[in-house]
């Protein structure tokens, strides 16, 4: 896809998101390229094995090389039921197509359930690297509750070959302190063992909806979660992307001050991406984008939201749903569409 194609695809926001400049200047970011486990993690205390698993995540791939991740997602089997996931596309059901998709589609990664994974990882955990999921909220208990709880263990993830693992914390529920306990511990092990972590930091409590506002995606909140993500040693940190700003202000809780909001930010979707990538220590814990659910104009949402993580300093998107609730081969087009962002050298960063 050339940057013409983008252009088209962004319409009328194509100079509102090509030509912004943040204020907070990239200059003061570690940003994604070349080299980047050398320079970002070599100094860390991750071992020499972890630091080999993130040298393969970042060279796999259409992406290979270049410090950007496209990952496929596909663990709402559990978090959405398969039924209502894979409808729209039952072939999905048969774990082996989502390897297929993730590896046609030219990503860095798939990450999956142990279910998912295990059932075909003599086939295929040499040929793309995985990504265990191993915590999931499901959504068969009755009443239903809103809780992250283990799958499975590291020690299966590192057996069937798994390069990382990946968990959530819903923060902001009454079960966040738990599960921060849970996953640190986890990620722990991962470590040690010598795979990748890469933290969902998802907020959930219904007070963060006020009337008709929704603060489950303001850039204040959800960068305070990508933080606490950092400091439990995630390497890499997944995020909605902001839709919003003012979180801490509005649920009057927390603590905030006017300069957060007026010189680190605006109300630029950029900015406020921005503002998600400095809270992973200035971008040294990469900050990649969730694409979304599927709907109408896939394809041009997931450029927009490619163009918006990358011109801020993100890592790359992480997009499940837009992909695989499709025919495999539209969901190659837009896996690829993404990729082609990154790949742009006219995208800069603002």
């Amino acid at each position: 896809m050339s940057y013409n194609e983008i252009r088209n695809l962004l319409g009328q926001e194509a100079d509102h998101l090509l030509n912004h400049r943040c204020k907070v200047g990239k200059e003061k970011l570690l940003l994604p390229g070349s080299n980047w486990v050398d320079r970002v993690f070599y100094p860390s205390n991750r071992n020499l094995r972890t630091l080999r698993s993130l040298e393969t995540l970042f060279n796999q791939g259409r992406l290979a090389g270049s410090g950007f991740l496209s990952i496929l997602p596909v663990d709402q089997g559990v978090e959405h039921t398969a039924g209502a996931s894979f409808s729209a596309n039952p072939e999905y059901f048969d774990s082996e197509n989502i390897i297929r998709l993730a590896i046609e589609g030219g990503c860095n990664a798939v990450a999956s359930t142990l279910g998912v994974l295990s059932s075909v990882a003599r086939k295929y955990a040499h040929k793309i690297p995985f990504l265990l999921k191993f915590n999931h909220n499901e959504l068969l208990s009755y009443p239903n509750t809103y809780d992250q709880v283990f799958f499975a263990s590291i020690k299966q993830a590192y057996d069937m070959g798994c390069i990382a693992v990946g968990a959530t914390i819903y923060f902001g529920s009454p079960e966040s302190r738990r599960q921060i306990v849970d996953v640190s511990h986890a990620f722990s092990i991962a470590h040690d063992l010598g795979m990748a972590t890469v933290l969902w930091c998802y907020l959930r409590n219904n007070a963060f909806k006020i009337g008709d506002h929704d603060y489950h995606e303001a850039a204040d909140l959800t960068g305070q979660a990508n933080h606490l993500g950092a400091t439990i040693e995630a390497d890499i940190v997944k995020q909605k992307l902001p839709e919003n700003n003012g979180g801490f202000k509005a649920l009057k809780f927390g603590k905030q001050t006017e300069a957060m909001y007026m010189q680190l930010s605006s109300e630029h979707p950029i900015d406020l991406t921005r503002y998600q990538v400095m809270n992973g220590y200035m971008g040294r814990i990469g900050l990649i984008n969730s694409g979304g659910p599927s709907g109408k104009d896939d394809l041009a949402q997931a450029v927009r939201t490619a163009v918006i993580n990358k011109r801020a300093g993100g890592m790359g998107l992480i997009s499940g749903r837009k992909a695989f609730q499709k025919p495999m081969k539209d969901g190659i087009q837009l896996l690829n569409a993404i990729q082609d962002v990154y790949l742009c050298k006219e995208v800069t960063i603002a």
